[in-house]
């Protein structure tokens, strides 16, 4: 099969909600991100034969198909379509991998992958919200056959996050030490200026907004939990965000016609589906099956990227696959640098690339849990 290579990769710095990138409209704050790839690339933009973005509650401005608008947006030609992808958390996850696979079938040669979303100006759920007016409180209650299969029980990430730690034994003091060390590792990231060559300065803003310098396993401690009688916190989950992110994946007659660079190569596609009930256990099943598929064994992972959507899902995984935390998440994650939902995948693969690079390293995995208990595994080639 042809290979599917990773020609370079940019982020903007991840806002906080109600920080520096809350005014900023998803077509720009996407935008961005391609116009620069294309410079730093110098590939001709009308080479480019389509646009996947991850974005979760497309309505108001992250509305009709946000992967072509960002792409318009930036002033990029109009020749070039573009697509928008929802597999919500892995959004942009799923985005390379139809990139990845556009191109392994030589129906495509150079595609970018990413996404963008905005939740400052449209809050989580809102494209469920939205249709409360019309009599529809959520996608499942009112299905005949959602019910007969799961019944009533609610199916929420709190939810699952919370059932994770009882069911794995998590106290709430595990969480909140995996939490402050999520900013220590942050915020030593970004004092070491290991984020430096990712960041596309978005406006006045060059750094991640979310990781704390003041927190402490004292001040979350004094938080309120997410549930009555609970162990989850808001320190303990990951952050509402605003960013967007992406990469460019090409073939390789593309790197000869354009005379292009590979960082890495995709190496490993797939996804799986577990409970949705439970739906944030699923990067459990979904790595075992991809060291399956591969052959690999985990020890032959460089370095793991895993969405930090609550401290629970990162420690349930490593506690059943027994990887090393201190290859885990190295840099911090959506605990501390947020999540903006649309383009984490893409974030994640953007700051693992980068830290192949750095250590010299060879393989790194990411995985992360998804809605409808879902989970994409992608495992790249440092090259």
């Amino acid at each position: 099969m042809a290979e599917a290579y990773i020609i370079d990769a940019i982020r903007t710095p991840v806002g906080r909600r109600g920080g520096s990138l809350s005014t900023a409209h998803p077509a720009d704050l996407g935008g961005s991100v391609l116009a620069a790839l294309t410079e730093r690339t110098g590939i001709d933009p009308s080479a480019v034969d389509d646009v996947v973005y991850g974005c979760c509650d497309t309505i108001g401005p992250q509305a009709g198909d946000i992967a072509r608008t960002c792409w318009l947006a930036a002033g990029l030609p109009d020749t070039v379509p573009g697509t928008t992808v929802d597999r919500q958390c892995g959004s942009a996850q799923q985005a390379v991998h139809f990139a990845a696979q556009a191109v392994m079938s030589g129906t495509m040669d150079v595609v970018m992958a990413g996404g963008v979303q905005n939740m400052s100006m449209i809050p989580i759920s809102s494209a469920m919200t939205v249709a409360e007016p019309l009599g529809h409180s959520d996608p499942f209650s009112l299905s005949k056959g959602w019910v007969e299969r799961y019944g009533t029980v609610e199916v929420s990430q709190f939810n699952s996050a919370e059932m994770i730690a009882e069911k794995w034994d998590f106290s709430r003091e595990d969480m909140e030490a995996f939490a402050l060390e999520s900013h220590t590792r942050a915020l030593h990231a970004a004092d070491e200026g290991y984020f430096d060559e990712e960041i596309l300065p978005y406006g006045d803003l060059s750094v991640d907004e979310g990781p704390r310098r003041d927190t402490s396993m004292e001040k979350m401690a004094k938080l309120r939990t997410l549930q009555e009688g609970g162990r989850l916190t808001a320190a303990v989950s990951s952050q509402i965000s605003d960013a967007s992110a992406c990469l460019m994946i090409a073939s390789e007659q593309a790197v000869k016609d354009h005379g292009l660079q590979p960082r890495a190569r995709i190496h490993h596609l797939s996804v799986l589906g577990a409970d949705p009930i439970w739906m944030l256990t699923a990067p459990i099943p979904a790595t075992a099956r991809a060291m399956e598929k591969t052959g690999m064994k985990l020890d032959d992972i460089d370095v793991v990227e895993i969405n930090e959507a609550f401290a629970s899902v990162v420690l349930a995984w490593l506690k059943d696959t027994g990887y090393d935390p201190a290859k885990t998440n190295v840099n911090g994650g959506a605990i501390s640098l947020g999540h903006p939902i649309g383009a984490t995948g893409a974030r994640l693969m953007t700051t693992m690339l980068n830290e192949l690079e750095r250590r010299g390293a060879r393989f790194g995995l990411q995985t992360m849990c998804e809605g409808g208990g879902q989970a994409n595994v992608t495992i790249i080639e440092r090259l």
